[in-house]
């Protein structure tokens, strides 16, 4: 597994890495384990990138080190993880799992890994899917305007109703879709699921890699079903390339003798998405990032300078925060990041995906394209940009806002 070996001399986190090579290998073959691997009867190559898994886990340290300047109660113990895919595959280039030293404890391999196994709900994160599925309906589209209005779901049994809230405590009334996707609209969220169904965000979801079951109420719009950060950044990057694939660790296992036991001839080959619906999410992502309005606009700067796509993710209290992006097309990468801690406490008012967890994102995204290890940033196709554009130069519609309380 020579690709996730870093120099000895210095401190390096890839537990996780380890740990998911070895699940895929008994995996993909139960009659083999570690013991042929130190014995040397087996020799597994990994997909795994020595220098960006460095890059992920020091951004990752880095955002935890911010965090905890905020709140220094927190100090060793507050967690997270990251992810990073490449888009073309869903190959594994980076994979950590918690933080180098937690709780007075290096991390090992057999630590909790944190971006496979952890199951925590994905908040706002999960709204691209829910729009996704509306456009595969065939009758929403970007400009299609859907109403930020008072709207409950059912809560419970005897008939009782949950209301619907979103985070500024206002609604704005009808915005076009891109608008409630860019500003994370919960009630427009709520809203279009009814119109669609639940069945129709599931089967989406699942579409685009979301194996662990989710609920079939309607806050699973909302992030409110707890799915791995592994499955969250596969459906990101399925939406980004087009390719559904499932993510993989091991590029092939090559025995004593030089014989591939396993390599790329042995995975299913991707499937091929529709390019009309998974355009019009792609822009909608992309206008997260463009529009003034949008969540993750702190990403269009000078400071910046990779077009990308993504989504914040704040869960109920403040218990986690995330954020999922990738830049273009096949020959793009995928990165996720998510901050919390493991006994789901809050991390405080106003610790938002985009203050939390989008920070780490942007080390990372910077220090790959920097480094040139994924090739050039991917440009956007033009349509896409050109439609964003195109709405950024309209005469703004004043809508009045109303802030209702429940």
């Amino acid at each position: 597994m020579s690709a996730v070996v870093p120099p000895a001399s210095q401190p390096f986190q890839s537990s996780a890495a380890v740990q998911h090579v070895l699940e895929e290998l008994t995996a993909r073959h139960p009659d083999l384990g570690v013991d042929d691997l130190l014995r040397g009867d087996i020799h597994v190559f990994a997909t795994v990138d020595a220098r960006v898994q460095r890059i992920a886990s020091d951004a990752l340290e880095h955002g935890l080190e911010s965090y905890e300047r905020r709140h220094p109660r927190a100090l060793g113990i507050v967690q997270g993880s990251v992810v990073v895919l490449r888009n073309r595959d869903g190959s594994v280039l980076a994979e950590v799992g918690g933080r180098q030293v937690y709780r007075g404890l290096a991390a090992s391999y057999r630590d909790f890994n944190r971006a496979s196994q952890s199951l925590r709900q994905p908040g706002s994160a999960m709204k691209p899917i829910v729009y996704l599925a509306a456009f595969q309906r065939g009758d929403f589209s970007l400009e299609t305007l859907v109403p930020d209005e008072p709207i409950s779901v059912p809560d419970g049994g005897a008939g009782a109703l949950k209301w619907i809230a979103n985070y500024d405590g206002q609604f704005k009334g009808p915005m076009p879709v891109r608008e409630a996707l860019a500003q994370s609209r919960n009630a427009a969220a709520i809203w279009i699921t009814a119109q669609i169904g639940i069945e129709a965000v599931l089967l989406t979801s699942r579409g685009l890699g979301v194996m662990t079951p989710l609920h079939r109420y309607a806050t699973t719009a909302l992030g409110a079903s707890e799915v791995t950060l592994l499955e969250l950044a596969t459906a990101y990057r399925t939406i980004a390339s087009g390719v559904l694939a499932p993510p993989y660790v091991i590029r092939h296992i090559v025995s004593r003798s030089g014989d591939i036991l396993d390599g790329a001839e042995q995975r299913p080959a991707p499937i091929v998405l529709d390019e009309g619906t998974l355009g019009l999410v792609q822009e909608g992502l992309r206008g997260v990032v463009r529009m003034p309005t949008g969540t993750a606009h702190s990403l269009d700067s000078r400071g910046f300078p990779i077009a990308v796509m993504g989504k914040t993710g704040t869960t109920n209290d403040f218990r986690d925060a995330l954020f999922v992006g990738s830049t273009f097309g096949l020959d793009g990468i995928t990165v996720a990041v998510r901050i919390g801690f493991d006994d789901n406490r809050s991390l405080g008012a106003r610790e938002t995906g985009g203050r939390v967890a989008l920070p780490v994102f942007q080390e990372v995204m910077l220090a790959v394209y920097r480094d040139s290890l994924v090739g050039p940033a991917p440009a956007f196709p033009r349509r896409i940009e050109a439609g964003i554009t195109s709405y950024l130069q309209r005469p703004p519609v004043l809508v009045a806002a109303t802030t209702i309380v429940q």
